[in-house]
This record gives structure tokens, C-alpha cells and sequence, in this order.
């Protein structure tokens, strides 16, 4: 067996701990990409209109299809998917942590997700569809539902806005 000479130990430790660095990305970093733009591919409108079809499925914590149930990341999660290939993290805070582009709310277009939480930690998310209005799966017990942004529990709440589709 062959000894490695001292002066080439940090060497060898760097090498291995860049090894296990690549393997195992920071979460923030989520290796998330923007959807490119594709003519005639899919768009804004496609994710609200597919996620304003999915109004009345029940909530279940975990759920992140029409079958099973939603909860609020597994709902956002699935319609990207479904309609733009687009996957996701998994968790409203590992969303609110990708990166795309923030929208001001006065901004907000069909199709962006919109982020809730309190002391910018991210609980919470849903679809904007326009007019003020967002769907989401909010509680157990309950639907995927269409609600306001401008009530004062969600207004209270708000967080910001991220635009994936572009």
C-alpha cells in the first residue's frame, strides 16, 4: 500500500470534499431552471386554466395529484409539471428559494406563483390567476380553491411573487 506524502494531504482532502459538494447541492441552490420560451409552447394561460380545473379537489398534506389530493406545493408542483414540464421543488419555502425572477404585486400576471408566510419564511403558495385572485389548497379538511389576495388573512400574509413562466 502506497503513503501518501504529507504536503499531499490537503489535496486529497479537497478533492474529496469537492466530490461530496457536487454530489449534494446546497438547498437553496435547487439547480432550478426558467422554462425557455418555446412558440407555441406552453404559456401563462395554460397553468391557470389548468389549475382553475383543479378547484374542488381535496386537500391532503403530502397530496401532489388530482387522485390523491393536494397540499399547497404539491398543487403548484403538479400544474407546472403537467402543463410546462417545469419540475419544482417540493416544499412553499424551496419554491420561494428558486430562482426566477420576483414580481411586485402590483405586477402580478396570470400564472405567477404567489408566496405567504410570516418574517420571510415561506409557508404558503399558490397560482395567481388575475383580478386579485390566486388558487391554492389551503387547509386539511378542505378544497383546492379560489380565494383573494386582498382578504385579510392572505393580505396579511403576503409574501411576494415569483414568475416562472415568462
Amino acid at each position: 500500500m502506497r503513503v501518501l506524502p504529507y504536503r499531499m494531504l490537503p489535496i486529497a482532502v479537497a478533492t474529496l470534499l469537492s466530490a461530496c459538494v457536487a454530489q449534494h447541492p446546497h438547498p437553496a441552490s435547487t439547480g432550478f431552471q426558467l422554462p425557455a420560451h418555446r412558440p407555441g409552447g406552453p404559456n401563462p394561460n395554460d397553468v391557470l386554466f389548468r389549475a382553475i380545473g383543479l378547484v374542488g379537489t381535496p386537500y391532503r398534506y403530502g397530496g401532489n395529484t388530482p387522485q390523491s389530493g393536494f397540499d399547497c406545493s404539491g398543487l403548484v408542483g403538479f400544474v407546472f409539471h403537467d402543463v410546462a414540464g417545469v419540475n419544482l421543488p417540493r416544499t412553499a419555502q424551496e419554491i420561494a428559494d428558486i430562482d426566477a425572477p420576483r414580481v411586485r404585486r402590483g405586477e402580478l400576471d396570470s400564472g405567477d406563483v404567489v408566496l405567504f408566510g410570516k418574517g420571510h419564511r415561506v409557508d404558503h403558495v399558490g397560482i395567481y390567476v388575475g383580478r386579485g385572485r390566486f388558487v391554492h389548497a389551503p387547509n386539511t379538511g378542505g378544497t383546492v380553491r379560489l380565494d383573494t389576495l386582498d382578504s385579510p388573512y392572505w393580505n396579511d400574509r403576503y409574501d411576494g411573487a415569483l414568475r416562472i413562466m415568462r
